[in-house]
């Protein structure tokens, strides 16, 4: 290995590691407000970098559908749920929130493809396309067990991926898809080193998106409740929080990132409607490395995830999936030996 090819191998693990470094928020985000590990994370990026794919070859969006059905199963959970709480007067509002919220971006998307709007606007389209289906899905599957041990919840996120890639496989099919670069150019770092533009799209997008998710905890009250809320549930009840209604706003906010991340993945590699799987375990190493609640140490594991892979592809890609995964072992042994233990039931009841 020459040091022209470590330049070029750390190039390429700073891109992955800025994909990894928003999906490891997102999954820290649900996780610290729900407790909740979700495992569908990848899906939702892999089918908006397929609704993407879809608009530029002047498709329709099978995602429009996927939405469609998904809105229908959350409107009646939630409408069954108001009957047996004796609330009927609240249907209304559920069918304004369960109901017609979903089916704007819905409406927005065939529009777009019926139009043949510009590239900018089909990415837009995109990402407000999927950014209901994490809410929705946690509606369905989520809300009613919200109460349920950390295990079983992660039981769950596993069973609703093999879902999600079922339902993958009937709306999308199996072919797969791979979208035209958002940006265009190189960057010449000299000895005709070059950097294309959309490596440099991927990094800069990871910056500021991070930038922002910190404003947003920082600075608005939306930020704070859900701070108030991965710190303390039942103090966060008591000034007057809801976490149903936080836990929404996470799973919204994850989804808007997910969204984010199939646009920027999407001219990179060729996605099916499976591949989400390999994004979210990455990136739910550099998540573990966090502790699963510091977002820096995310970052942080999200860039070494990015390196590990890039670096092990050149050694041996058969395996660089292994070795990145067999990150997880030193991890989980020396978080359990800092950590101090305790049954879960004793957390419950010291909160």
């Amino acid at each position: 290995m020459t040091w022209d090819v470590a330049l070029i191998l750390g190039i390429d693990g700073l891109a992955n590691g800025a994909v990894y470094l928003l999906a490891g928020l997102g999954l820290v985000l649900i996780f610290s407000v729900t407790r909740v590990v979700f495992v569908p994370f990848g899906d939702v990026a892999a089918f908006a970098a397929l609704t993407l794919a879809a608009f530029e070859t002047n498709r329709m969006p099978p995602t429009i559908g996927l939405v469609l059905t998904l809105a229908v199963l959350a409107l009646l959970t939630e409408v069954g749920s108001l009957i047996r709480r004796g609330e009927q007067r609240q249907i209304p509002k559920a069918l304004l929130l369960w109901g017609v919220l979903p089916a704007v971006p819905c409406l927005l998307a065939w529009l777009a493809a019926r139009a043949g709007v510009p590239a900018s606007l089909q990415i837009v389209a995109t990402v407000l396309l999927v950014v209901p289906i994490a809410p929705l899905l946690a509606r369905v599957v989520y809300q009613p067990i919200a109460d349920a041990s950390v295990l079983v919840l992660l039981i769950v996120s596993l069973a609703l991926h093999f879902l999600l890639s079922g339902l993958g496989l009937l709306f999308f099919g199996p072919e797969g898809s791979r979208t035209a670069p958002l940006a265009s150019g190189t960057l010449a770092l000299g000895d005709g080193f070059t950097v294309s533009g959309q490596v440099m799209l991927m990094v800069a997008s990871a910056i500021v998106l991070s930038g922002l998710f910190f404003l947003v905890f920082e600075r608005t009250v939306a930020g704070k409740a859900l701070r108030a809320t991965a710190v303390n549930r039942v103090g966060a009840r008591l000034v007057g929080i809801r976490p149903a209604r936080t836990a929404m706003l996470a799973y919204g906010s994850a989804s808007l990132l997910a969204g984010l991340i199939g646009v920027l993945i999407a001219p990179v590699t060729t996605m099916y409607y499976d591949s989400g799987f390999i994004i979210g375990l990455k990136a739910f190493v550099a998540a573990i490395i966090g502790g699963l609640v510091s977002y820096p140490m995310t970052a942080v594991g999200a860039i070494a995830v990015g390196l590990v892979e890039s670096f092990a592809s050149f050694w041996s890609g058969a395996l660089k999936d292994v070795i990145v995964f067999s990150l997880l072992i030193p991890v989980l042994m020396l978080r359990s030996f800092l950590t101090v233990h305790a049954d879960e039931d004793e957390e419950e009841v010291d909160q």
